[in-house]
């Protein structure tokens, strides 16, 4: 059963508020100069149906508890399933041994104080509904029998359901206690349609906070069917240049890419081909990117990061012009400069729909291919190289003409970037990374 009374909820952040003060007294205790401890429980059903049986179901609970420890600039971390008084005191030994043994880092340290969050906002995170194991199955064989309603669909890998709930608090010896709470749900469908050579696969999912916000499990198994079906006959392209419109999926994927480039672990370890790029001009004038980790029932949302500090919101890039990178304090330190408050990542990205945007991007492309999906892992951070294979479809005179496979699109990232001609307003918001569909002025196509 996912479901927690509020009572139920404030109790169990109590708990672990009071492991987490606990660990902290105890690294202390032991000669710890500073330390920051977790700890966590959740708790979750997830159920994957194939061809109208239950082929997997699960029930998730977990609790654990983290503990890291500085004796100067020496690290040590250490953690634990078991949040007994003995198992934390283990752990915080543990923790101190490690770091007794390790080199000393100069950037090694908790978050300064004046950086820590003092206002936790209500995000609107949680929404813990009556969700047991028969309804679970129930959504999951809707969801399936709604795609496979399609004659033309030929087999299932599957629709699954999932549902969860989790509860943390952070401390650190700074004197900062922080609590999140969140749900989320999520549900996915993957068929398959025609046979032998030409059989196509495709899929479809949905995830949020709420269950309510979700769209109903028949809407996401037709859609599944229809990116199924309409990639049947697919053929590949000659190979050329050609403008290329990124699906708000793959644009996605794109926007991880600059997030990977500009992340200080990438930074101070010299590979990246946007170190020392802040202030310079990567995209059209038009084009904003913005983090917004106080988005209402967002993805991402967070009053603090990993370690206390405040969230924010602010324009990575503002009129085309990168203003900052994604830096936790120990990367921020290796560059001599401040962190961003994204130690654990960026929290609910958007970038925003602009350029020669109408609503049909396709009609707005008119020649070009129209990319649904990319495979492999040819993008290397280090010299901004692009090239990955794709499908998706052929675009004539602004129209689908007809499917594509077994082609790659190359570039540079510096290049592509660079080149966007527009971004859809059909914004997709399931995830962290925010984004509608992007069209680049052009891009190498590698076909027959």
């Amino acid at each position: 059963m996912v479901t927690q009374s509020q009572l139920d909820r404030e109790t169990e952040l109590d708990a672990l508020e009071f492991y987490v003060a606990e660990a902290l007294r105890r690294a202390r205790k032991a000669g710890a100069t500073e330390a920051e401890a977790s700890a966590h429980t959740s708790q979750g059903v997830s159920v994957t149906v194939r061809l109208g049986e239950v082929e997997t179901l699960e029930h998730m609970q977990d609790r654990g508890i983290s503990v890291t420890v500085l004796i100067g600039k020496r690290r040590g971390h250490a953690s634990s399933a078991d949040l007994r008084a003995q198992s934390i005191e283990s752990c915080v030994s543990h923790a101190m041994e490690i770091a007794r043994y390790t080199q000393e880092d100069c950037c090694n340290g908790l978050a300064e104080t004046e950086l820590l969050a003092v206002e936790f906002p209500d995000l609107d995170l949680w929404h813990p509904a009556s969700m047991d194991a028969d309804a679970a199955i129930e959504r999951a064989l809707v969801c399936e029998t709604a795609g496979r309603a399609d004659r033309r669909i030929s087999n299932s890998e599957g629709a699954s359901f999932d549902a969860g709930l989790g509860l943390s608090v952070y401390g650190n010896s700074n004197q900062f206690i922080g609590r999140s709470v969140g749900t989320r749900y999520g549900q996915s469908c993957v068929l398959l349609a025609g046979e032998g050579d030409g059989m196509q696969r495709d899929y479809s999912y949905d995830s949020r906070r709420c269950l309510q916000d979700m769209e109903s499990p028949e809407q996401t198994g037709i859609e599944a069917a229809r990116r199924t079906v309409r990639r049947l006959n697919a053929r590949r392209l000659p190979t050329g240049e050609m403008p290329v419109l990124l699906s708000s999926e793959v644009a996605i994927s794109l926007v991880g890419h600059l997030v990977g480039a500009i992340s200080g672990t990438a930074l101070y370890r010299n590979a990246s081909f946007l170190k020392d790029s802040v202030g310079e001009s990567l995209f059209p004038e038009w084009l904003n990117i913005l983090e917004r980790p106080h988005l209402l029932r967002g993805a991402g949302s967070a009053s603090f990061d990993g370690e206390g500090v405040a969230t924010r919101e602010r324009k990575i890039i503002e009129a085309g012009v990168l203003q900052g990178y994604v830096l936790s304090s120990y990367s921020a330190r290796r560059l001599g400069l401040q962190t961003s408050g994204n130690s654990g990542g960026v929290r609910n990205l958007l970038l925003e729909p602009g350029g020669q945007c109408g609503d049909d991007l396709l009609r707005e492309m008119h020649n070009g291919f129209y990319v649904t999906e990319v495979m492999g892992q040819g993008v290397n951070l280090v010299t901004g190289d692009y090239s990955r294979g794709a499908a998706g479809f052929l675009v004539e005179n602004g129209e689908i003409s007809y499917a594509v496979e077994e082609v790659t699109i190359a570039g540079k990232l510096r290049d592509m970037f660079r080149n966007i001609v527009a971004v859809g307003n059909q914004v997709d918001t399931r995830g962290n990374i925010h984004s509608g569909p992007v069209l680049i002025s052009g891009m190498t196509v590698a076909g027959e």
